[in-house]
């Protein structure tokens, strides 16, 4: 199997260019915040020296009437500060809420606009990761981080800053736990950010990985590949959580080694009093003052340099989100010709998706505008290749491939999407309502164009009698669709795009006997009109459509109408010989 080609990670100078984008249209939000909470934290540095001035009248035995006004006192600093806290904390969150809300939508907006063929080189895990995770990941970190920080950071700078006004020597005795602090950061991060870069690329695997078990279950079933492909999550899950313990054991040791920094400081702190105090160069409340200072450190230095951890964190999911965005859009052609009609047309298509196995080999197809084409073949005959060609979805290795006589390279990603639609036996629906989720297909399509559409493919009537019509939610928490209603709305979609060329891959193979006939005949009524190829899982529909073409190992070795090669008795009359004894047995 060919290694996944994951999508790219951003570089740390383009995170830091992205993040000043994404700020620069907030900076007085981001000025407010920063006054209220700097106007917050010195007024919370207030309570030290209070404390020590009430240590100092105890000392010297000040009546109790001179208690009330540093308690008063107190009792203002602790309103004034939770305040100031308040609206600053508020303001900063509201600064990181619109820096996410912008960070998505460029994200989402390039993650749309990706060629499939390049999401499948990568591994849908892999996009599925980014947008999940690490889109949770920065947000977390942009909520609550954020504001920590910038509050820990400022409490740091200003509580060393009223260390040095009590008395510099106190400043000094503190800086002692300065050197541990700092070589435990620079040992951490180190450590950390291969890490954690690691463990964000086995989550994206483990997540390919299931998709793959999950989607293909009844494949995996057929072929008994059960057991291989639990080991395959085994190993997959193995790797992600063993990463995780490596973090949780190192973050461990960063805690360690933070504690013995504090221990260190407290400690020359104390010894600095101590001294002072029996030189009668500070008296016990300036020393108990100091003490306190270097002890409301704690809190915030670990805070601060615990954010490590989720600033290492979200820099990986970051960088990989940056990653995504900052991809270029697929280039237009400066120069496009306009398709004459809703023809298609491959040229001696060869395509391999590893070097020296060819997929197709030399495949020359032809269809004329209106023209209904099945392709029937064996499965891994190259079928849905070549309907992901023409659909543009994937490049051709060999040959071209021509939609009104213009090829796909002319005629550029954006016109090709507009005439090609392709739609596989795997739909979603969206999460919304019936009227939303068809809407997709055409923005500004009215009810009754929608309506028009739903009868069209024979859907109208259970869309009707769904408990609110096209209002109905449905989707994830809402009313739940069977197969067949699921695979009519694609059709749904497909009839409201309007392209001229429709290519249904197995578009009915999900669904019963009775859902097929279904949705063959909704799937014939959405091709009315429109040139189509059908890559057909059921031999009925082959034998519906104008002309059948036979794909085995990659080559086309018959093409013409069911009657004609029925009556030639070649590979098609086989199938076909097969598929009618199936279906008489099951009768």
């Amino acid at each position: 199997m060919n290694a996944r080609e994951l999508l790219p990670t951003a570089s740390g100078t383009r995170i830091r260019a992205v993040l000043r984008d994404l700020l620069r249209p907030s900076k007085g939000r981001a000025a407010g915040a920063f006054v209220f909470i700097i106007g917050a934290t010195a007024i919370g540095l207030l309570t030290a020296p209070l404390l020590g001035h009430v240590v100092d009248l105890v000392a010297t035995h000040r009546p109790a009437s001179d208690l009330v006004t540093p308690v008063v006192e107190l009792v203002l600093v602790a309103i004034g500060s939770a305040v100031a806290t308040a609206l600053g904390v508020a303001m900063l969150a509201r600064l990181g809420e619109t820096m996410l809300a912008d960070l998505r939508e460029r994200f989402v907006d390039r993650a749309l606009g990706l060629p499939l063929e390049r999401v499948e080189k990568a591994g849908s895990g892999d996009l599925t990761t980014r947008v999940t995770n690490d889109v949770s990941v920065v947000a977390e970190a942009l909520r609550e981080a954020l504001p920590e920080l910038f509050r820990a950071v400022l409490t740091i700078v200003l509580t060393l800053g009223a260390m040095a006004a009590l008395d510099w020597r106190f400043l000094l005795a503190a800086m002692l736990a300065v050197p541990i602090q700092l070589h435990t950061v620079r040992w951490y991060v180190r450590q950390a950010k291969p890490l954690y870069a690691a463990q964000r690329a086995a989550v994206g695997a483990q997540q390919q990985q299931l998709l793959d078990t999950v989607s293909g279950a009844k494949t995996v079933r057929a072929y008994r590949l059960a057991d291989e492909h639990v080991e395959r999550v085994r190993r997959r899950s193995e790797g992600a959580v063993g990463l995780t313990l490596s973090g949780i054991r190192l973050m461990t040791r960063f805690y360690g080694r933070l504690n013995l920094a504090e221990f260190v400081g407290l400690s020359a702190v104390l010894a600095t009093g101590f001294l002072l105090v029996g030189a009668d160069l500070a008296t016990v409340g300036v020393a108990t003052a100091a003490a306190l200072y270097f002890h409301s450190l704690f809190n915030p230095i670990n805070t601060a340099l615990a954010l490590v951890d989720d600033a290492q964190a979200a820099a990986a999911s970051l960088a990989r989100l940056v990653g995504v965005a900052d991809l270029p859009a697929p280039a237009e052609p400066a120069r496009r010709t306009r398709p004459v009609d809703a023809s298609v047309k491959a040229a001696a298509v060869g395509h391999s998706y590893v070097d020296g196995h060819p997929v197709l080999r030399e495949v020359d197809l032809e269809l004329a505008p209106g023209e209904r084409v099945a392709l029937v073949g064996a499965s891994g005959a190259g079928k849905t290749t070549l309907a992901k060609l023409i659909a543009g979805i994937h490049h051709t290795s060999t040959g071209t491939v021509s939609l009104g006589g213009v090829p796909l390279e002319e005629l550029g990603p954006a016109a090709t999407r507009r005439m090609v639609a392709l739609i596989s036996q795997e739909v979603h629906v969206f999460s919304g309502t019936l009227a939303d989720d068809l809407r997709l297909a055409a923005p500004e399509a009215t009810d009754a164009e929608l309506r028009a559409a739903l009868s069209a493919v024979g859907a109208l009537d259970w869309a009707e009698a769904l408990p609110d019509g096209l209002a109905t939610v449905v989707g994830e928490g809402g009313h739940q669709l069977t197969v067949t209603q699921a695979q009519q709305l694609a059709l749904v979609r497909l009839v409201l795009a309007d392209p001229p060329v429709a290519i249904l891959d197995e578009a009915t193979a999900e669904a019963g006997s009775s859902g097929a006939r279904t949705l063959e005949a909704a799937a014939a009524a959405a091709l009315a009109g429109r040139t189509g190829l059908v890559v057909a899982h059921r031999l009925t529909q082959a034998a519906a459509s104008d002309r059948i073409v036979v794909l085995e190992a990659g080559a086309v070795v018959e093409s013409g109408t069911h009657d004609e090669l029925v009556s030639a008795g070649g590979r098609y009359a086989t199938l076909w010989a097969a598929w009618s004894g199936t279906r008489d047995a099951g009768h």
